[in-house]
């Protein structure tokens, strides 16, 4: 399927958007449209790409004008560089108030001349009197033309368009404004025949039926409606707009040596690109040189800088705050993670939902039914006896009152703000009909690894056995894991860096394939592995280390276990965690009332593990790719909405089954292609935030149209003269115009409050008392005791006996403050320390022998000041 997209000028209400779509689904290939009012945008889906000028002239056919869009595909407000243009909202806006101040300059004194003396206000003697009618008619009508010359747009795209068989918004208008001029003039032409002839009971009756002010007053207060509409609408694209304006103009890069600073359009794949503290990230990245913290908020949403190092992705627009570094240019230009999202955002607002098929529907015969109501009062009330003045005052008001533009706004302005806001929240919704189906979303499956757990093992327990200390057991297994290949050795090394443990030096390593490692440390032998390297080596597991194993294995953990030559040390259990946010999420979404499910390939023990741990309903484990779309299908079938959230390329199939795929920003693109939603985050809390902004997204175009329906249905009667029999009640067309104006503000005021949402983050849940999975804290230390006869390598204890001296540490005030400290006490023989940058204070593990002045003397040393020792 190919898509084109095309900006669409002209268009003034939703009958304009049905005529253009009803005239492009008649070009041969087209198999589908979609016009956005709001945008003046259109997207025209075929099998095969098309002519762009048959679309433009079936367009201009309609009565419109058509151009093709930008090139990248990301509207015409974005250059190729992804700087912004010219907004064109801007240059409507500044013609509209152009039309403005000239429409309200004439029409003060067209109202101070017309009902000037109705206010007991003095005019000059030669527009006074029956015998001056004929000038005061005239200065009326000269004092009206200005304001329609000025509002032309109306007429030649109002009749254009009624020419063609496809009257719109401009029609009525037209129409109603033509009818009050004309009758003015029919009315000159009566006052001066009724001087001729001395008929001066002719001259009083046109004398101040002359309409001119009311022409006038319908162009000036229709056209202040469209610009305060303007104004507000230019307000919901707001998020692309600071999207746009977060891309850097410039980007430092280092060719043959030297650094350039050169526009970011001109930054081409594989450029070293430099950035200094305070600066913005030009394009996409991967980082060579120099460590970091990055502010993302602008793209993921995240509040918190995101650490970096070499290695590290870096993306367009997010924001350097600490340290420079060098990075090598991977995505630029249209390719940039800015761009895409920027795409995807106005692909989004250009798009529809399925609800505004129906105000479509009724707006593309709505226009001509007003036409023909607007005839047929008229004619009603002349043959009713009424003065052919009251007749067409009531002709023009059911004209002017009528204009759907309400109608046409009621939902792609919500549509805007709505997936403008999802933007700012870090949560991409690709489509107005994602948008809508979300809200009905009553089933919801989640894949496992990466979506509910962080996706990559980590330690979940140290557990030392007897007297051991936590520190020295997971600085013996850092030191035998260093040189291991295992998977889950990365977790051990990770676990000893963020606690501060510094590995011990192994020597003699080797690798024993399917049981585990060994290796020396001072001239002693130690191993780690499983059961099996226990039993080979003569070794019997001790009761509770063997319970404890048992449990670790039930809770969907992997146990290491570590020894000496003859004895158990501990065991260290990995497994991958579940996100800090999780928890919270799955009970929200249950609160919601939608029936949650976990799909995973884990086996059944990981798999029932996490479920008694999230108490999520339904687990169905060990199940292949195929197997998930298979499952969705199957909720389908008993009538379910369902969402799917994965992030794998397994779990394409089902993102693309589902009603809404979401997927987690940080999976596969091959499964962010296959989304509805996509979460930048990689936070299921976004997920619970996605579905609750389209539920308050769709009950925004719900009051919309249910105001802009009330609007008319009310209206038009009104303006008919439905009171003036009981009441004598009758509307002017100059309120009629004021009305219809307010009408389309209160829309799109009504949408804007879209913009007050806010996001439910996951912990909230929690400290409503959702419950939080241990495998998503830190690491959980438990000492397993021995019977008294079993010892733990007695003769080293006795050798090594260990103690915990706790250092207060002033003069520490960022993460290299605390290296240096960390360096200098585990560079101590003997010493394993933990130091903590937040708590101000190093936690050592030493030997007997080592004093607390040498630990104090080291840290002094290392130019810091130890204000205390525990």
């Amino acid at each position: 399927m190919v898509k084109q997209k095309y900006n669409v000028t002209g268009m003034t209400c939703s009958a304009c958007s049905a005529h253009v779509e009803k005239a492009v689904r008649g070009v041969q290939g087209v198999s589908e449209v979609s016009v956005n009012l709001l945008t003046n945008s259109m997207v025209v889906e075929s099998d095969a790409p098309l002519e762009q000028d048959v679309i433009v002239k079936a367009v201009e056919h309609a009565g419109y004008g058509a151009s093709p869009a930008d090139g990248r595909g990301a509207g015409p407000a974005a250059k190729p560089g992804g700087a912004p243009a010219q907004n064109p909202m801007q240059a409507q806006l500044k013609n509209m108030r152009m039309r403005l101040w000239v429409s309200f300059a004439f029409l003060a004194p067209l109202m101070y001349v017309s009902m000037g003396s109705m206010a007991g206000l003095p005019l000059p003697g030669f527009l006074t009197g029956h015998e001056n009618a004929v000038g005061f008619a005239l200065t009326q009508l000269l004092l009206t033309l200005p304001v329609v010359y000025v509002n032309r747009k109306y007429y030649e795209v109002g009749f254009k368009t009624l020419l063609r068989g496809s009257p719109n918004m401009d029609s009525l208008i037209a129409i109603g404004s033509t009818a009050a001029l004309v009758y003015g003039v029919f009315a000159i032409y009566r006052i001066g025949y009724g001087l001729g002839v001395g008929d001066h009971a002719l001259v009083s009756q046109y004398h101040m039926d002359l309409y001119f002010e009311s022409a006038a007053m319908i162009l000036a207060l229709i056209t202040l409606g469209k610009y305060l509409e303007t104004r507000s609408k230019g307000k919901t694209s707001e998020a692309i707009t600071k999207l746009m304006d977060l891309a850097p103009k410039t980007a430092a890069v280092e060719r043959g040596g030297v650094e350039t600073v050169i526009p970011v359009e001109e930054v081409v794949v594989g450029d070293t690109v430099l950035v200094r503290p305070g600066q913005s990230v030009p394009v996409d990245g991967v980082i060579l040189e120099g460590n970091t913290s990055i502010d993302e908020a602008a793209i993921t949403g995240e509040s918190i800088p995101v650490e970096k190092e070499p290695g590290s992705t870096v993306i367009a627009a997010t924001i350097n705050k600490a340290g420079f570094f060098k990075f090598r240019a991977t995505k630029v230009g249209a390719d940039t993670t800015l761009a895409q999202i920027i795409r995807l955002v106005e692909d989004a607002s250009s798009s529809k939902a399925p609800i505004a098929k129906l105000a479509d529907k009724i707006s593309g015969v709505f226009v001509p039914v007003v036409i023909g109501i607007a005839l047929a009062v008229s004619i009603g009330w002349l043959l009713a006896g009424q003065t052919p003045e009251f007749a067409v005052s009531i002709g023009i008001s059911v004209l002017v009152i009528s204009c759907p533009c309400a109608l046409g706004l009621a939902t792609p302005v919500a549509i805007m703000v709505g997936t403008g806001k999802g933007a700012e929240n870090g949560i991409l919704i690709k489509s107005g009909e994602a948008l809508e189906t979300a809200h009905s979303i009553n089933a919801i499956v989640l894949d496992k690894t990466g979506t509910i757990t962080e996706g990559k093992p980590a330690v979940t327990d140290i557990l030392p056995v007897g007297a051991l200390a936590e520190n020295e057991l997971l600085a013996l297994a850092a030191g035998l894991e260093r040189q291991s290949e295992h998977p889950l050795a990365q977790a051990v090394l990770e676990c000893a860096a963020r606690r501060g443990v510094q590995p011990y030096e192994v020597t003699d390593f080797k690798a024993v394939f399917g049981k585990g490692i060994e290796g020396r440390y001072a001239q002693e032998l130690y191993f780690a592995g499983n059961e099996a390297m226990l039993a080979e080596r003569g070794m019997a597991l001790p009761a509770p280390v063997k319970q404890k194993l048992d449990a670790l294995a039930g809770e969907g953990k992997t146990p290491l276990l570590f020894c000496g030559e003859k004895t158990v040390l501990g065991v260290i259990a990995v497994a991958d965690t579940v996100k800090p946010s999780s928890a919270a999420a799955i009970a929200d979404l249950k609160r919601m009332g939608i029936d949650v499910t976990m799909l995973t390939g884990d086996n059944r023990r990981t798999a029932e593990a996490i479920r008694r741990q999230l108490d999520i309903p339904h687990v169905i484990a060990e199940v292949l790719p195929q197997e998930k779309e298979q499952h969705v299908a199957a909720l389908q079938q008993q009538g379910k909405t369902v969402a799917m959230v994965g992030d794998g390329i397994n779990d394409a199939p089902a993102l693309a089954r589902a009603d809404v795929g979401i997927a987690i920003g940080a999976g596969t693109d091959v499964a962010i292609e296959s989304a509805d939603v996509v979460l930048m985050k990689s936070d299921l809390a976004d997920a619970v935030t996605a579905i609750r902004l389209s539920k308050a997204v769709i009950r925004n175009i719900k009051e919309n149209l249910f105001w802009a329906f009330f609007y008319n249905t009310v209206g038009i009667p009104v303006a008919a003269g439905l009171l003036y029999l009981p009441f004598h009640l009758r509307l002017n067309p100059m309120i009629g115009a004021a009305a219809m104006s307010l009408s389309s503000v209160c829309v799109v005021m009504n949408a804007l409050r879209l913009k007050r949402f806010k996001a439910h983050p996951a912990h909230a849940a929690a400290e409503q008392g959702a419950p939080l999975s241990p495998m998503s804290a830190q690491p959980r230390a438990e000492r397993i005791e021995l019977p008294q006869n079993e010892n733990i390598n007695k003769n080293d204890r006795e050798e090594k006996q260990m103690k915990t001296i706790t250092l207060i540490i002033e003069g520490m005030m960022c993460q290299n403050c605390r290296s240096h400290v960390d360096k200098a006490l585990n560079g101590i023989s003997g010493v394993a320390a933990n130091v903590s940058l937040e708590e101000k204070k190093a936690v050592c593990t030493v030997e007997d022998g080592v004093s607390a002045d040498t630990l104090k003397a080291a840290v002094e040393d290392a130019g810091y000041t130890v204000i205390s020792v525990e």
